[in-house]
Parts: structure tokens; sequence; C-alpha cells
């Protein structure tokens, strides 16, 4: 039998029509799922943000992310008060109710409306636990050197936050990647063999975004990482050990390469 989050977080009848549910989506440019997990702070932009409707119209909004590595995923966020509602947006402030579960209570509900902040009495007795985490979540175990895939917000987040599982796996390990541009659907072969491995390599995209590659430069003006943020995902496409000589990984980078057509003018290659 289901655990419903009804059974976990209480709340009186008489005050569910206080709050409004925002089932925080992709918004066609980053997942609340990878800014959150990038500062906790972020999520009260999408809180705060106001379209041309009053969508916000109770006193209280209990929000979720989707939890996009899993189906019909959500991650609860907290509740938040809305305190003011401005022409152009909201000001809200973190409530403590339900604090304890922020970051750590996962919900299964499959919600496909394309309207994101909607009346919690309609979802409420619908949405079933699917896990309570032990600590917050801080982005995704490394999932094994064969399932490497991230989105560069996840990559950003990883490194930035120096987790230990990644740096471990990627710091002692040469590999070549594959970095692809969802905007232009061009693609980069690359390969690192230096010290520290793919976790140092890789280290340098998220600091400069471009990781010193002269037509990757061109969608970083300035080392701003909007573009990157928005397009790049890196893929492993091996793995090799630390003992590997280097000239064996150059050699297998130009293998790829090859293969995938990545060189000037069908990809960002140049050489």
């Amino acid at each position: 039998m289901p655990i419903m989050m009804s059974d976990v977080l209480r709340i009186d009848g008489e005050f569910i029509a206080d709050y409004k549910i925002h089932f925080a989506s992709h918004n066609g440019e980053v997942e609340p799922l990878d800014e959150w997990v990038r500062s906790n702070d972020n999520l009260f932009g999408w809180q705060e943000f106001r379209p041309s409707v009053n969508d916000f119209n109770r006193e209280y909004i209990f929000a979720l992310m989707k939890f996009y590595p899993e189906n019909n995923c959500w991650l609860f966020g907290g509740v938040f008060r809305v305190l003011a509602r401005h022409h152009d947006r909201y000001e809200v402030e973190l409530s403590q109710e339900f604090s304890e579960f922020i970051g750590r209570l996962k919900l299964y509900y499959s919600y496909t409306d394309r309207k994101r902040r909607v009346n919690f009495e309609n979802h409420y007795e619908r949405l079933e636990v699917g896990e309570i985490l032990r600590e917050p979540y801080g982005g995704r175990p490394f999932p094994g050197f064969d399932s490497v895939n991230l989105s560069f917000n996840e990559l950003e987040n990883i490194i930035t936050k120096n987790r230990f599982d990644w740096r471990q796996a990627l710091a002692n390990a040469k590999g070549i990647y594959l970095i692809t541009d969802g905007s232009t659907k061009k693609q980069y072969i690359g390969s690192a063999y230096g010290d520290n491995g793919i976790w140092s390599r890789w280290s340098y995209y998220v600091s400069s975004g471009h990781g010193g590659n002269a037509r990757l430069r061109d969608f970083v003006p300035e080392a701003d990482l909007t573009y990157c943020r928005e397009n790049f995902r890196f893929n492993l496409l091996e793995y090799h050990l630390p003992r590997a000589l280097d000239q064996f990984v150059i050699d297998r980078e130009g293998y790829w390469k090859d293969v995938l057509m990545t060189r000037v003018p069908h990809g960002l290659n140049e050489n």
C-alpha cells in the first residue's frame, strides 16, 4: 500500500485553500533542480517570478521541483509565504513549515498539465511519497564510467561542490569525451590525460565554458556561461586507467573524431 504525502505532511482541510502548489519545471533554459543544487536560495526566484496572470493569489506556495532523473517524480522545495504582490514580481519568504523535508522528500505524481501554479486542494491527496532522503539532495551520485551523461549545469554543480564520489572516479581516469551543443547540434571530441585526468580537464570547462577550445570560445563571450548552461552536454565515450600512455589516448581521440565526423565544418573540432 503506498504512503501518501497527506499521511506525512498533514494540513488541516480548512487551511488547504490557503495554498497554491507550484510544479516547477524546465523553463526553456534551466532546470529548477539544478538551480537549487547550485544554491538553495535560487528557488526564491522561481517563486518571485510573476507572469501576466496573478497565479500566486493565495498566502502560501507549496513548492515542488521536477526531479528529472526519475519519471513522474518531484522534490519538495519548501513552503513559501507571499508577502507582497507587485505588478512584475512577488515578494516571498521561506516558511519553517515542513522545513525538515526540504530537499529530502521525493514525491511521485504524474502531472502533465502545462499550467504549473494551481490550487493545492486538487492535488494534495494524490501525491505519493517515493522516498525520504537521509540528507538534502546534492546531485546524482557517480553512476559508473559507462553512464556519464551530464548537462553543463550538473557538471558545474559536481565540480564546484567538489563531489567526492565524482572526483575520486574522474581524477583517476584518462578518457575521451563528447560535448554536444543542443542549439547547433554540433559536437566536439576531446581527451583528458594530464594530472587528475578527466576531473581536471572538465574543471577547466566549468571555470571557462570553453576549455581553451577555439570553436567553443565563440559561444562564451567574456566568460559568460549562460549559453553553456542552456545547451552543452558532456558524455564520456571511453575511459582508461592512469597508466595508459598519453599517445594512446590521443590516438583514440582521433578515432572518435573520424567516427562522429566532428571536424569543421561538420563539427567543432578544428583538427
